[in-house]
């Protein structure tokens, strides 16, 4: 089996031909370390990497436990990549920030430990723009990561690098975060498949904020099989995470098939209101027969979400002062703009306005779990627009619509974030140019392996996901 084959074999399989002795992890690693020496000096994906020798030693304790009969984890073998903004003992971990530039710390964030007791190897740390703020992912410390499918175009953001590595075959795995949209995001623009799950659903540790849930932390793959395995090793509850949701990981253990016969979608090209460039509308709208075809019943329809852009606005500077003000007195000569604008939003905020943003979103949650009493699932485009050049920062303008400010380009995510429903990002087709689009489709409160499943169904009737950048070739 050539080293390029198991590059692109998923994580499922990988898995089971470790087990199964069918190959070496060994034998996985190496040629995932030959992919990475091939294809991240044009991408720009793993900006810190783990000692090889180590990384190899590693595989060969994997082999040896399997030769022995051990009991594995069901990410026995695999190699992964850890997002630089997750703690890794050890490993650098940057913040993508030159004020942090050289930490390193000495224990590793809940997801890593749960990462690494299911079986993983750590590869290396995947590139994300400053403090994960922004849709495209470049910083100071290490530089832009472009997309793959075009090395003009951004990867988008802020989990860019871990998705750029998986559509590249350099990882099978990968972890990500999501505040507004930064799991889905850069897996829409890659042709990857990001998630995020419901608040809790993957614990977070270390956290300042124990008890928010707009932030959140989850899984990246080439398949939605992959993500569900990934899923039965990071997800569960934790007594470190107030909000840790107690339904067992062995739920995403299931089969993903399911019969969508009479399966009620809402299927919406703006939820009513936000500007969405046409090419984006007419690849979505290609793919809307594929649900029909599996048996669902689909209607044009969307819940009123008009206002939540505002409470998500205000949210997240609330927590940019928090989270980032001691910096900002001491560092803003390192610190770049849009983080600095954020913050000293999050300054001007007095207490009844966060209360109100607050009780504004209890509204919204309402509004969706009402709506979703109708229909199992709403699917929406997820990015607006396609990727655009890698140069440009942020967003200003969709379909002539000026936005006022960075935030507002991610609007068809946020608003998601908000009423706080699993929310996933599958592979959709392409513009006329070859760049990616992704669906975005939003499950029930709490319902992340429900949504996993009308993933994998559109999945596998589209087979998008197979189609690889050209940068590998």
């Amino acid at each position: 089996m050539s080293d390029a084959s198991l590059c692109f074999h998923s994580a499922v399989d990988l898995a089971r031909m470790i087990r199964g002795k069918k190959v070496s992890a060994v034998e996985v690693m190496e040629a995932h370390l030959a992919q990475i020496a091939r294809i991240n000096p044009k991408v720009n994906a793993i900006v810190t990497m783990a000692d090889e020798g180590q990384l190899l030693d590693q595989a060969a304790q994997a082999d040896a436990a399997v030769a022995k009969g051990a009991e594995t984890g069901p990410l026995h073998g695999l190699p992964l990549g850890v997002k630089d903004l997750v703690l890794t003992a050890g490993m650098r971990t940057t913040y993508g920030s030159r004020i942090y530039k050289d930490l390193v710390p000495g224990h590793d964030g809940l997801i890593v430990e749960r990462e690494k007791a299911a079986g993983a190897i750590i590869v290396g740390k995947t590139n994300t723009p400053e403090f994960g703020a922004g849709g495209q992912t470049f910083n100071e410390v290490f530089g832009v990561t472009p997309n793959p499918y075009d090395l003009g175009k951004t990867c988008g953001g802020s989990s860019g690098g871990s998705a750029v590595a998986l559509a590249c075959g350099m990882l099978p795995l990968a972890d990500g975060s999501d505040f507004g949209g930064s799991l889905r995001n850069p897996a829409a623009f890659c042709n990857v498949v990001g998630m995020r799950p419901s608040p809790g659903r993957v614990p977070v540790w270390p956290a300042k904020l124990g008890w928010f849930t707009l932030s959140v932390q989850g899984p990246m793959a080439r398949t939605v099989g992959d993500l569900a395995l990934y899923f039965s090793a990071i997800a569960g509850p934790d007594a470190r995470a107030p909000i840790a949701i107690a339904e067992p990981p062995s739920l995403f253990a299931q089969p993903l098939q399911r019969d969508f016969k009479g399966v009620r979608i809402a299927w919406s090209r703006d939820l009513g209101y936000l500007p969405v460039d046409p090419v984006i509308t007419q690849v979505c709208d290609a793919q809307r027969a594929v649900f029909e075809q599996l048996g669902c019943q689909v209607e044009d329809a969307h819940p009123d979400l008009q206002g939540a852009s505002d409470v998500f606005k205000t949210l997240r500077a609330w927590r940019f002062a928090l989270e980032r003000g001691e910096e900002l007195k001491e560092y803003r000569h390192l610190m770049k703009d849009t983080v600095i604008w954020n913050t000293e939003q999050g300054f001007k905020l007095d207490g009844p306005t966060v209360a109100k943003a607050e009780a504004r979103r209890t509204e919204f949650y309402h509004r969706m779990r009402e709506f979703l009493e109708d229909y199992e699932y709403l699917v929406l485009p997820c990015n607006p627009i396609p990727p655009f050049p890698v140069e440009q920062k942020t967003v200003t303008e969709i379909g002539g619509v000026k936005m006022a400010t960075y935030v507002d380009a991610g609007a068809l995510r946020h608003v998601i974030t908000i009423v706080g429903n699993p929310a996933i990002s599958v592979p959709c087709g392409f513009t006329p140019e070859g760049l990616p689009v992704g669906l975005q489709i939003v499950g029930r409160h709490q319902k992340d392996f429900e949504l996993l499943q009308i993933a994998h169904a559109f999945e596998q009737a589209t087979q998008f996901h197979l189609r690889r950048p050209p940068v590998v070739d």
